[in-house]
């Protein structure tokens, strides 16, 4: 049996990976996450009620309780003193600090983090080196790799860096990261079945808006974010604070009610083009059909976005359950 803590838990994309990989061989013991929509999401999905906290940063590290595995999807932060001894010191001020100081109190067997593709080169490559740098003077042997979602039964362009690291009484020398299992999943296998609410679809105006900003973008040589899929191809990557709508935009002509609803500003495009729905969004990310999406689509999108693809880490969490199962030290404290 393994104990984890979920930190920046966000919905729960992590957790949920890890809890697919391990069954009912994980517990989480503890969550945090500021932002109180996307606690209503979690708790109405993980009954977490008791577990989960706010602020990560004002909690006392013996107050959270002992655990073998670290969950983060820390977000990606300048180091202020960066460049000196690129060590523990220099990650102080940032939210990465309050995962190495938790890491240096409890010592879990795994840390496992996730982050953008960028965070190796931000600020000309300083961030990254010493958050490698902290984990193994922390006393862990670390391991990353840059993971596409589209290799993992999505149809979402998504480059994520993905950070395991093993406690170095463990054993562990050697980790390979997934390869991809399924990039044969189009976009067309995840959108929905049924005709969508018309809220969905662009009003004659934006999407006319839309069109001046890319011919207007397009003569100065720039792209410019609206793009309408094929159905046949996958989505570009949705982004954090569920940005990239407009990136992603489908043509759907199966509406058959054109009234506006009130938040449709002028009437529906005629070309069918619409968003896709949160739903849709789930889908992108790996999130099961039973996973409850029960707040406003506002929030939905940036939670989304800002979310894990869930079936990566599943697959990365099941190479850490392989490692800790041929490891010496992998089953207990």
């Amino acid at each position: 049996m393994y104990s984890s803590i979920d930190l920046f838990a966000g919905i729960g994309g992590i957790r949920l990976g890890f809890e697919q990989a391990f069954g009912e061989k994980l517990k989480t013991v503890y969550a945090s996450e500021i932002d109180s929509n996307a606690v209503k999401t979690y708790v109405s999905n993980f009954s977490s009620k008791k577990i989960i906290h706010g602020d990560v940063t004002k909690e006392v590290e013996a107050d959270i309780p002992a655990h073998d595995f670290l969950l983060a999807g820390f977000p990606c932060q300048a180091f202020s003193a960066a460049g000196r001894k690129m060590g523990f010191d220099d990650a102080r001020g940032t939210l990465f600090f309050d995962v190495a100081r938790i890491i240096k109190f409890h010592k879990p067997k795994v840390v496992f983090a996730e982050n953008v593709k960028n965070l190796v080169n931000h600020d000309k490559g300083t961030t990254f080196k010493i958050i490698l740098n902290v984990l193994k003077e922390l006393g862990y042997e670390v391991f990353f790799q840059v993971l596409n979602s589209k290799n993992f039964g999505v149809p979402q362009n998504r480059e994520r860096i993905y950070i395991v690291a093993f406690r170095e009484n463990l054993g562990i020398r050697r980790f390979d990261f997934p390869e991809g299992i399924n990039d044969s999943v189009k976009l067309k296998d995840i959108l929905e079945k049924t005709e969508v609410s018309n809220k969905y679809y662009l009003s004659e105006t934006y999407l006319s808006t839309l069109k001046k900003h890319k011919e207007r973008h397009a003569l100065k040589g720039n792209g410019f974010g609206y793009e309408i899929r094929d159905p046949e191809s996958i989505a570009g990557a949705i982004v954090c604070g569920g940005m990239g709508r407009e990136r992603n935009l489908i043509v759907d002509n199966r509406l058959k009610d054109f009234t506006p609803k009130t938040n449709i500003k002028g009437e529906i495009n005629k070309e069918f083009v619409r968003r896709m729905t949160p739903r849709e969004w789930a889908r992108l990310q790996g999130f099961p059909e039973t996973f409850k999406l029960p707040i406003a689509d506002t929030h939905l999108y940036k939670q989304l976005g800002n979310s894990v693809t869930v079936p990566v880490v599943k697959a990365i969490a099941l190479r850490i359950k392989d490692a800790l199962k041929d490891s010496k030290n992998g089953t207990s404290r």
